[in-house]
């Protein structure tokens, strides 16, 4: 199992999940930008399957969730993302973790790649799943994402949630418990204000990691991407592969953005194999 817990980390405070011995292996994971996105509504089915292995630490990332929310929210993607970096480091070290893996989904992705290009000596391993960060065109699932305040009804979020799946069976009677709290979440005036700010990309090559800087990331990648993703597309795991030097690569057929939901276990055999370097 694990606990939820506050910490201060710099000018807020962050709530996260912790979970597993602090004395094992500590993996961070970095949740999406979806409405109502929170570290436990992404990785709640996941985090209590490795406790016994490695210390989890799984944050609501700036802007989202139960973590403080600014008053005078960042002025740009550039700027959120950076706060997020800042976040993640202040975090670690309030838990005194020296190294840390990282697992990204999503928005989560592109921070995870931001924190090697920041600080590459804390971060052992990073997982990238359905990651945001390389070249890839705007779908409209992710136009309807993005403007989700134009029409902020239960069945905006209804249909958003079952797009990130390729089949609906994959989320079961959880549906309606994942959309009972996402919307509950992203009504909150806090919430709405952060989401409504300059929190996503505006400006060609804006949400890009430069290939100049992927390359001279050292640290083993595992790339993980369902070919039916309509929210991050299958070409942007392909552009990340082709410039990180040392990064393997597994896609899922008949799988959407939730990897973690649908093919689970796989998933879980996976990250396993490749933080205990068996893979």
């Amino acid at each position: 199992m694990y606990l939820t817990q506050k910490a201060n980390t710099g000018r807020f405070n962050t709530f996260y999940c912790q979970g597993g011995d602090p004395r094992a292996d500590a993996i961070i994971f970095l949740h999406g930008s979806g409405p109502g996105a929170t570290a436990e509504s992404n990785w709640r089915n996941i985090l209590p399957a490795l406790t016994d292995r490695f210390h989890v630490i799984a944050p609501d990332m700036y802007g989202f969730g139960n973590t403080d929310h600014p008053e005078d929210p960042p002025k740009s993607f550039w700027e959120w993302s950076q706060a997020r970096v800042d976040q993640v480091l202040e975090l670690m070290d309030h838990l005194g973790v020296e190294k840390a893996g990282l697992v990204g989904n999503s928005m989560g992705g592109y921070v995870a790649m931001n924190l090697v290009m920041a600080a590459p000596e804390r971060f052992t391993r990073v997982v990238l799943m359905g990651s945001a960060g390389g070249e890839m065109t705007t779908t409209p699932e992710v136009s309807r994402m993005i403007g989700f305040y134009r029409n902020p009804t239960m069945e905006t979020l209804r249909n958003l949630t079952r797009w990130y799946v390729y089949d609906d069976r994959a989320l079961g009677e959880e549906l309606e418990t994942v959309l009972k709290t996402r919307y509950e979440m992203i009504m909150r005036p806090e919430v709405r204000r952060s989401y409504l700010s300059n929190m996503f990309p505006t400006a060609p090559g804006e949400g890009l990691i430069p290939p100049s800087a992927l390359r001279r990331m050292e640290q083993p990648f595992l790339i993980l991407h369902g070919v039916e993703d309509r929210f991050v597309p299958l070409s942007s795991s392909m552009s990340l592969l082709q410039h990180l030097p040392n990064a393997q690569a597994h896609f899922f057929k008949g799988c959407g953005h939730w990897i973690q939901i649908e093919k689970r276990d796989s998933f879980l055999k996976l990250l396993i194999r490749f933080f205990e370097d068996d893979l």
